[in-house]
């Protein structure tokens, strides 16, 4: 009764569609209804339910772990149309924790050796999406029993199951192994593909492991005319030859045959995927592959164009001459429509970039990049960027020339790679000095160029030229010019941390053109009127454009600004008494000789890994000391926030630092105050000093840390190279300048937790490899002594009295087998040798490669 009145699936997506409360109000009343009706004691009313709530589970996400039992409950009736919805609800809610999982161990055996056909095609289908490891092991002689089934539906399912099967339990390779071989050699092309894609995905694990089955596999692809099969039957021997190279000239010429009298585009594809990435040895077979890529890259399809620069990628590494030959067509792809085939060619133009060609690409990619989407225009930018700085710069020959082309990337309109030029162009200033004076000229036009104020993007890149225009200052022709640059009235459109940065440039600027300016005057009898009037102007100008700065709402333009003031002050006065400075005791003139001091240390880049380089001093035991530290400070202090600022932070002038500095105390700011005042944490630190260390070991510029500028790589001045650029080349060679590398320690580091999850795949690898050889041994033995059973008594005595005479003039003989069953001691003890040896040695394959 309680059916007559139930709504179906239909009635309830009609509803859903025409319901006027919200999705959320009517999926919380159509619940509450299927909450009660699934508790009903009819089976239909109770499968409609269920199907009902796998629909909303299926399209709104709804939680249906709660019906897991009721889903039980449906698969055990008889009619296959409940089975059918409640095994689709295990299939959609059912995980490796689910409480009732094990229920469902029964019914899945029942239903697998019913005979209705798609009863059990409904089993194996939920065996292979919720199959467990306890799952595996109870219903393997079921799945053993199906892969000889007389029906090649139910077979071609118990296939698939079956890589499930060996994936969760491994032992499972001793029950069914041997019948999954066996059906290597049916007729009937569905089971055929489902059992060569299930070695497929074997091979792809454990290439090993399949080896000798090689003539099974060759035997396929010589005689089948399946496309989908030979697909996979080449995917196979793609992994097999790395392993047997003595495998590539055998079947190179059938994959050959194959491309030259298929049609089919897909089986074509992968023939050219297995040459050049597998049998790259055949200069026939590469030279056919390349022949049909070229084929693949004039096709108007953007898919067939897309497959044929992914082939071209993968032949790239080995054989760059066949992307040589194709570059007129992967640089015209680069103006195709479909952003995926754009993408693919700018790969293989990085690929092809060397010494000699990198101007030229660099080029093309600039012009592509200047006419091309805000997106691609970016990728082309970061392959640039991240090819030319590899390895230290190893393809860069002209640094002035890399350094005009990432002046050019600034100034691309839809540019919005500004971090990664700010640090190439800071870390080319340390660590190539001949660079610097291009270096300087670049920054200069970077800062005067109006269209980066406005780009937020672009921020970083002006922050860059402004520390590289301060830090080098020695190297400006005009630093009037650059002090122009850096006080323009545009520059409040930048962020607080980079004016700081422009404000401290000019300061540098600014003690740079008085030191100047005093050491002049001591070597000379007199001044220069004019020399007094330029310095005189580049002070006034300082002067002007720094003072709005001084009531800048952020703390750290404020202090700087005020610091320059207050320096400009100073020095004016000593300028403006005497013209003719001699008296080096003024005091402008002692203070610019300090600054410039303080400046003259040159800045080099610091190793990723130098912290680690540090030892620990002996008898500093941080974990001991602060153990009990919450007992000590807990009545004064409180935990530290994470996001307060560390009172030990140094004041540093490099860009990145600033940076940081800038960022924290804006979270600083927006955080709140603290609870403790800094009274109480002095008088703290003052009672329990000796639980922290002194500023004296932190410090990185104290004795005890070492912080010497690291060596230049001496072996790179050695390298002379041609100039790029085609017209310079009569004129003379120009010789790359020093690069500072250093031992960035590039090993990857693997968590605890991701190498035991490693170890553990690996190890489960291993024990489905051992037991796939294990059953080939056994099948192999096992047609052997089949062989054996046709001869004679009489045969089998006289063979046994030969081995034994001709044992010790031959070890290698084969073992034969006594009437009853039982072999000696000696033999025995060979047996187990060799079983223990199987799972190490090299599987040969004798009869397919003599």
């Amino acid at each position: 009764m309680d059916n007559l009145f139930q709504r179906s699936l239909e009635d309830l997506i009609k509803g859903f569609r025409l319901q006027l409360l919200g999705d959320s109000s009517f999926i919380s009343r159509a619940l509450e209804e299927l909450r009660r009706e699934i508790k009903a004691t009819d089976l239909s009313t109770k499968s409609t339910a269920l199907h009902k709530l796998s629909y909303l589970a299926a399209i709104h996400g709804v939680d249906m772990s709660w019906a897991a039992f009721h889903a039980l409950e449906v698969v055990s009736s008889s009619r296959f149309h409940h089975k059918r919805i409640g095994y689709q609800a295990i299939t959609q809610s059912f995980h490796d924790q689910t409480p009732v999982l094990l229920l469902i161990t029964n019914q899945l055996r029942k239903d697998l050796n019913s005979v209705n056909e798609y009863e059990v095609s409904l089993a194996l289908e939920c065996l292979s999406r919720i199959g467990t490891r306890d799952l595996a092991r109870d219903l393997s002689p079921e799945v053993f029993t199906l892969l000889g089934s007389s029906k090649s539906f139910v077979r071609k399912k118990a296939t698939g199951v079956v890589l499930r099967v060996f994936d969760k339990y491994p032992d499972a390779v001793k029950v069914c192994f041997k019948r999954l071989v066996e059906n290597l050699e049916t007729s009937d092309p569905q089971i055929l593909s489902a059992v060569v894609g299930v070695f497929c995905e074997l091979a792809s694990k454990d290439p090993t492991s399949c080896l000798p089955l090689a003539p099974e596999f060759f035997k396929i692809l010589v005689d089948s005319r399946n496309n989908w099969v030979l697909i996979k039957v080449i995917k196979i021997f793609s992994k097999l030859a790395s392993v047997e190279p003595r495998l590539g000239r055998k079947v190179a010429e059938p994959i050959c045959e194959h491309m030259k009298r298929t049609v089919a585009k897909s089986l074509v594809f992968e023939c050219v995927r297995t040459v050049v990435s597998s049998l790259s040895d055949h200069e026939a077979a590469v030279k056919l592959a390349v022949a049909k890529i070229r084929e693949f890259l004039v096709e108007d399809d953007p898919n067939l164009k897309y497959l044929g620069l992914h082939a071209l990628s993968i032949a790239a590494p080995k054989h760059l001459w066949a992307v040589l030959e194709n570059k007129e067509a992967v640089v015209k792809a680069l103006s195709d429509d479909d952003p995926n085939v754009k993408l693919e060619a700018l790969h293989l133009l990085m690929a092809m970039v060397t010494e000699d060609n990198v101007s030229e690409i660099s080029r093309i990619l600039m012009n592509y990049a200047l006419k091309s989407d805000p997106l691609f225009c970016n990728e082309i930018i970061i392959s640039v960027l991240s090819v030319c700085s590899r390895n230290a710069y190893e393809i860069i020959v002209d640094f002035d020339w890399y350094v005009s082309l990432l002046g050019e990337m600034a100034r691309i309109p839809h540019c919005q790679r500004g971090e990664e030029i700010e640090h190439q162009l800071i870390d080319i200033g340390m660590r190539v000095r001949d660079a610097r004076p291009q270096l300087v000229r670049v920054s200069w036009a970077l800062l005067i160029d109006p269209a980066l104020l406005g780009n937020m993007f672009l921020h970083p890149i002006l922050s860059a030229a402004s520390w590289v225009s301060g830090e080098y200052v020695e190297f400006a022709k005009n630093p009037y010019e650059l002090v122009e640059a850096l006080v323009q009235p545009r520059t409040d459109l930048l962020p607080p941390y980079i004016r700081a940065i422009y404000i401290h440039s000019v300061f540098k600027v600014l003690v740079f053109c008085l030191g100047s300016y005093f050491s002049a005057q001591e070597s000379s009898s007199g001044s220069s009127s004019t020399v007094y009037e330029s310095i005189l102007n580049l002070v006034n100008v300082i002067e002007i454009g720094v003072w709005p700065l001084s009531g800048a709402y952020d703390v750290e333009v404020q202090e700087r600004a005020k610091n320059v003031l207050g320096f400009i002050g100073m020095a004016k006065q000593d300028i403006a008494k005497k013209v003719n400075l001699q008296d080096n005791e003024a005091e402008a003139c002692r203070v610019t000789a300090f600054m410039e001091d303080a400046f003259s240390e040159e800045l080099g880049p610091i190793s990723a890994n130098a912290r680690e380089k540090v030892c620990v001093p002996d008898g500093l035991e941080l974990e001991e000391n602060l153990g009990d530290l919450e007992e000590i400070c807990g009545k004064f202090l409180k935990p530290v926030e994470s996001d307060s600022v560390s009172c030990t932070d140094k004041i540093s002038f490099s860009v990145s630092k600033l940076r940081i500095r800038d960022q924290q105390e804006a979270s600083s700011s927006t955080s709140l105050p603290p609870k403790e005042s800094s009274s109480l944490l002095a008088e703290h630190r003052k009672r329990h000093g000796m639980y922290y260390l002194t500023s004296k070991k932190n410090d990185p510029d104290s004795n005890g840390t070492p912080n010497d500028y690291p060596p230049a790589n001496d072996l790179a001045s050695e390298i002379l190279l041609d100039p790029l650029d085609p017209k310079r080349k009569a004129k003379h060679r120009k010789s790359r300048p020093v690069v500072v590398k250093l031992d960035e320690g590039g090993e990857s580091r693997i968590t605890t937790s991701q190498a035991k999850t490693k170890q553990e795949s690996v190890t489960d690898d291993e024990s489905l490899s051992r037991d796939i050889q294990s059953a080939l041994l056994v099948n192999k033995k096992g047609k052997e002594r089949e062989k054996c059973e046709g001869n004679s008594n009489l045969v089998v005595v006289q063979e046994e009295e030969t081995s034994r005479i001709e044992k010790p003039q031959n070890s290698e003989k084969k073992k034969k087998k006594k009437k009853n069953g039982e072999r000696t001691s000696r033999k025995h003890r060979s047996r187990r040798r060799s079983e223990v040896a199987s799972s190490s040695e090299q599987v040969e394959i004798p009869d397919l490669l003599l």
